[in-house]
């Protein structure tokens, strides 16, 4: 297991993969599996089979990404700040 700095209720930023860019809230966190669930970030569709007393239907919910490609907003924002502007 790796130390980490990510909590739960901490704001990261997606670094790497289809959502880059976005920010979220964790909303677990998995150290053994280091994976990390965001709030509407990386949400996938689950099919639910129709119960006794129930429907059954699709659903959305948030798949996990790994934590290396999720950085602190805190630390996202100071390197961006660091970094100077890109000229052509």
């Amino acid at each position: 297991m790796a130390k980490t700095d990510i909590k739960i209720n901490d704001e990261v930023v997606v670094i790497a993969g289809a959502h880059k860019g976005k920010r979220a809230k964790v909303v677990s966190y998995d150290r053994a599996a280091e994976r990390v669930v965001l709030d509407g970030v990386n949400l996938v569709k689950r099919h639910l089979k129709r119960t006794q007393d129930g429907q059954g239907g699709i659903t959305e919910k948030a798949a996990p990404l790994h934590r290396s490609n999720v950085m602190l907003g805190s630390l996202f924002d100071a390197r961006r700040a660091k970094k100077p502007a890109k000229t052509r």
